[in-house]
């Protein structure tokens, strides 16, 4: 039996829409469809990784990658400061088991 999709795998593999803001091979960016801010961006890497307690020592260049992409993504968003999250765990508020970071600026 192989495990459930994510949301987040569904929407990279497109069987459910989002609003996308930057795709490239290694992860998808899209809008929050409950957004806490003006700009309320996910970076979700297209390895789905459940927690960052799952991250592997090979994650390294994935997690990088992400944490370089933001500032460009808030910068293409006119945003002059933002600020970052990711929820670890289920009593960290994770709600979706596919790591992302959420990028938040108004």
């Amino acid at each position: 039996m192989t495990p459930e999709k994510t949301l987040f795998s569904q929407i990279i593999d497109r069987e459910i829409p989002a609003d996308i803001v930057h795709e490239d091979e290694k992860c998808i960016v899209i809008h929050d469809i409950n957004p806490k801010a003006r700009v309320h961006l996910l970076v979700i890497p297209k390895k789905p990784i459940p927690t960052l307690f799952d991250l592997a020592p090979e994650d390294k260049d994935l997690m990088g990658h992400m944490m370089l992409l933001l500032p460009q993504l808030a910068q293409a968003q006119s945003l002059d400061g933002f600020k970052t999250q990711i929820h670890t765990g289920e009593s960290g508020g994770q709600e979706v088991f596919h790591i992302h970071i959420h990028l938040l600026g108004n």
